[in-house]
């Protein structure tokens, strides 16, 4: 029995499932990062650039609810940063000095007009150099972890990009029927008549240009030739838009409008090209499905990678007793929501609770990009009350075309995903 027992604490330690002590003057140990060993000293000084950076007026005293606060954030950055170091060595990702080094420089023109501001912040923050330095090579270790981890997602297969052409091919992937026109924009009357006048004799592609940067104030097709091209009929729908876009629609192509007026500004119309209504085929639609596909498969494969990692670095971290939070493989909570009143848990309280959570909590979703190494939970989606419908809300009031405006999306489609974001910022405050 005693040999059977042996052999289980050792299969416990080997998987990481022992408690290994703390050293004296550590805080916590983190096996397997480079940065092992969490120090009392780097503790205090974190603690006391938290408490900068927080403008606190006063120094906190232990034992209060905003020294605990501030304690339990100072020992999560600190462990937070091992395990980014530790899963980059991993992973074999390296950053070097002059990469640091040219980061900071970025910073330092983005938001530090003066060295002397720089310099300034440094001690009110209680900031060395090298302290700043640590942060943005973690902060470019996490990003280098990020990409390198989305670069192994799988890429869609034809069957899914077929598949998802069939699904928004009658909304997504229609091309209704529009116009290319040309069209010169000018507050002054007249400027517009004399390009009017200009193009009567040489209505061109070549004197449309020589017109155009003449004579229009509009900076979108100034440089074009005053060419727009996909104007829709249906961004039209306002009555003080219909002398426009009778020039737009209801002319033939290569007739000349004359001056039309729409708001402060004067007309001077071309229709070029009619483009009449199309479905994309599946080779058109193709490489908007595959970045859509792509960005959807590397979000989800990400957002499994940070579980599996925080897991992972969670139990191989280890914390002192008097510095215990949630990475902490030894930390126990409560179960209980950390802005639960206690009279929600007590039989008879005294004074009843006038609100009390869930007793499962709700999962908020997190904004699609939001999820990093540094931020595993993402930034919370928020439910926001959905646009009323009908013809009022349908489009903006006096929106013209011309002016570079884009017509509505269509009933039905689905809005183009958000960007990715090209990472975490770097800013030397770490936030």
């Amino acid at each position: 029995m005693v040999v059977f027992a042996l052999i289980a604490v050792v299969v416990a330690v080997a998987e990481g499932i022992g408690s290994p002590s703390v050293p004296p003057g550590d805080i916590a140990v983190v096996k397997g990062s480079p940065d092992e060993d969490l120090t009392e000293a780097k503790f205090d000084r974190v603690l006391l650039q938290q408490e900068s950076l927080a403008k606190l007026k006063k120094k906190l005293k232990p034992g209060t609810p905003k020294y605990q606060e501030t304690l339990e954030a100072s020992v999560e950055e600190m462990i937070n940063g091992a395990w980014i170091q530790g899963e980059a060595e991993e992973l074999g990702v390296v950053v070097t000095d002059k990469q640091v080094e040219a980061e900071l420089d970025k910073v330092k023109k983005e938001q530090f007009p003066t060295k002397e501001a720089y310099d300034k912040f440094l001690d009110e923050a209680n900031f060395a150099p090298a302290d700043v330095n640590e942060r943005i090579r973690l902060q470019l270790l996490g990003t280098a972890v990020q990409e390198q981890v989305k670069q192994e997602a799988p890429e869609p297969s034809p069957e899914a990009i077929q598949a998802f052409y069939e699904k928004e091919k009658a909304t997504r992937f229609q091309q209704k029927e529009s116009r290319d026109v040309r069209f010169i924009s000018n507050e002054d009357k007249s400027k517009a008549e004399a390009a009017l006048k200009e193009l009567e004799n040489d209505n061109s592609p070549a004197g449309w240009k020589k017109t155009a940067a003449k004579y229009s104030s509009d900076s979108t097709t100034k440089t074009k030739g005053g060419l727009q091209e996909g104007i829709q009929e249906e961004f039209f729908r306002e009555p003080s838009q219909e002398e426009i876009k009778e020039a737009i629609f209801g002319a033939a192509t290569g007739e000349l409008s004359g001056v039309v007026k729409y708001e402060k500004n004067y007309f001077v119309i071309e229709v070029v090209k009619l483009n009449p209504a199309k479905t994309k085929s599946l080779k058109e639609a193709e490489a908007e499905i595959k970045a859509v596909l792509e960005q959807e498969t590397q979000q989800e494969f990400f957002t499994t990678f940070v579980s599996e990692y925080e897991d992972k670095w969670r139990a191989r971290t280890y914390c002192d007793q008097e510095f215990l939070v949630k990475q902490c493989s030894n930390y126990v909570g409560s179960g209980r929501p950390a802005n639960a009143p206690p009279a929600c848990y007590e039989a008879n309280p005294k004074t009843p609770a006038t609100a009390c959570p869930a007793p499962v909590p709700m999962i908020q979703p997190a904004l699609p990009g939001s999820v990093t190494v540094e931020e595993p939970k993402g930034e919370p989606f928020v439910q926001r009350p959905l646009p009323e419908t009908g013809e009022e809300g349908a489009a903006a009031e006096g929106a013209v075309p011309p002016e570079g405006a884009a017509p509505p999306p269509e009933e039905g489609a689905e809005a183009a995903p958000p960007p990715e974001e090209g990472g975490a910022e770097a800013e030397p405050s770490g936030k």
